[in-house]
């Protein structure tokens, strides 16, 4: 017998206790997120929906695909419902989200997306994008004006052509300045440094380069009106498989073409710098804090940075996941030393170092979360310094020992060696891979090789260091052969 499919006609079928803790048609278009991908409907949608059960107070979520029509028309085939499954250790938790009250493409629904975003009502724009989304040139972290998708948003002669999140936000901004000019806060939910900044940074870099007669009013009014507040976010997402639709199908009694999983843990620490109203979050346990950077550097060099070093050295050991690679006899003793050898770098005010590792370690070993290193291993490049580089900098300036971060280095590297088809070894991807790959067929040995790849990724300075480019190199045997070595 067929299941019905998801939707609000469908709801009453599903068990109560399963359905959203409130009614979908009583929230309201408030948020407009950017992003229509799974982290967005397991993280801040669930923030969002509580908080607004929680409070009483209706805010509803507008939701963009920047590129795929076709899964926010899924989306409103269902109503804007889907589900959302907890993976705990020995059972799953599902239930029906409700946050998202539209679902948008963002060139097909561009008339509505303009009216959202010069509405007073709508006060909060979100995004989850990645890095590449944000066009910022390595050196200086400004837009790249010159990147193809972004000089023709430029030359754009209508917001319905516009290709790129950072020319669709910032033409949004000043036609709501042209409106009347509400506040409104922009909050960046990818995972970089200073991420409110960077985003700030190329928004306004775009109004400055548009051939609007307003500009300068436009950026004026944004110094004014418009906040872009850091934010740290944290919850392993993995792909959602066949078998995780079959259990969803299973506990709601409805088919869900969209179901997403996740971990039971979740973080949210945001600065406290919003120019309008927003969501009381802090209701389903966000935290808002006069400065994200203890946190922000925290999560990228003890969680992301043991993220990476489990996908290089899993890979070369053969694993496929994260749990897999725990479950090997190096993994736990990975985690745990990594994050001692970097601890030191951390500033005071964030969370402890050591019982964050030991929670890393619990989250890691959780076998519902099949947490693929391909995809953790992917656009090494672009991750890896910021995860790894500037604390091995630190370290290294006071003389202190690095042979953990030296073992992680060299396990990209290995990664990065080119296979038979043309592609990384291990099946990462990476914008630079082309780069990367000369390094191999040029370098004259494996010290050459090392130093080549880290100019490749801007680190002159760790490429200059003999006696770190020598450890790294002297590490590449034992990988080659599979052998994890800690």
């Amino acid at each position: 017998m067929t299941s019905p499919v998801l939707n609000l006609a469908a709801l009453p079928r599903v068990p109560e206790h399963l359905r959203p803790p409130v009614d979908p048609r009583e929230l309201r278009p408030r948020i407009v997120h950017f992003g229509l991908g799974a982290f967005h409907r397991a993280h801040q949608a669930r923030y969002t929906e509580n908080a607004a059960y929680r409070s009483g107070e209706p805010w509803g979520i507008v939701a963009v695909a920047p590129r795929s029509a076709g899964t926010a028309a899924e989306l409103r085939a269902q109503d804007c419902l889907y589900s959302l499954t907890e993976l705990h250790p020995a059972d799953t938790v599902t239930r029906v989200s409700g946050a998202i009250v539209e679902a948008l493409g963002m060139r097909p629904g561009a008339a509505r997306l303009d009216a959202l975003l010069a509405a007073p009502d709508v006060s909060v724009l979100t995004l989850t994008i990645t890095e590449k989304g944000y066009h910022r040139r390595a050196d200086t972290g400004a837009l790249d004006t010159a990147a193809p998708a972004v000089a023709a948003d430029l030359a754009a002669a209508d917001t319905a052509a516009l290709t790129t999140v950072v020319g669709r936000i910032a033409a949004g901004l000043a036609a709501r300045m042209r409106a009347g000019g509400a506040p409104v806060t922009v909050v960046s939910c990818d995972n970089m440094a200073a991420n409110g900044a960077a985003l700030g940074r190329v928004v306004r870099d775009f109004v400055a380069a548009a051939p609007w007669p307003d500009r300068q009013a436009v950026l004026d009014w944004m110094a004014a009106s418009v906040a872009f507040p850091s934010t740290i976010l944290d919850r392993i997402v993995p792909a959602t498989t066949e078998a995780d639709r079959q259990a969803a199908r299973a506990a709601l009694g409805v088919h869900d073409a969209l179901p997403v999983v996740g971990e039971p843990y979740r973080q949210w620490v945001l600065e406290d710098s919003f120019a309008g109203p927003r969501p009381p979050w802090e209701l389903d346990g966000a935290l808002f804090v006069p400065d994200v950077v203890p946190y922000q550097l925290t999560k990228l060099r003890l969680l992301n940075g043991c993220h990476s070093a489990l996908a290089y050295l899993g890979a070369a050991a053969g694993r496929t996941t994260v749990a897999d690679a725990m479950a090997a006899g190096w993994g736990e003793r990975l985690v745990r030393s990594l994050c001692a050898e970097i601890a030191p770098t951390l500033p005071a005010g964030g969370p402890d170092p050591a019982a964050y590792a030991e929670d890393l370690v619990q989250r890691f070993v959780n076998p519902g979360i099949r947490h693929l290193l391909r995809q953790i291993g992917s656009d090494g490049s672009l991750k890896i310094p910021e995860r790894w580089l500037d604390a091995l900098r630190t370290l290294r300036a006071a003389s202190a020992a690095t042979p953990v971060l030296e073992l992680a280095l060299a396990a990209w590297a290995n990664a990065t060696r080119p296979a038979a088809d043309g592609g990384q070894l291990f099946g990462t991807t990476d914008p630079a891979a082309a780069a990367l790959r000369r390094c191999w067929q040029e370098g004259t040995g494996p010290e050459d090789t090392v130093r080549r790849l880290l100019h490749t990724l801007g680190a002159t300075d760790l490429a200059a260091d003999p006696g770190l480019v020598t450890a790294v190199a002297a590490r590449l045997p034992a990988l080659r052969a599979g052998r994890v070595e800690i």
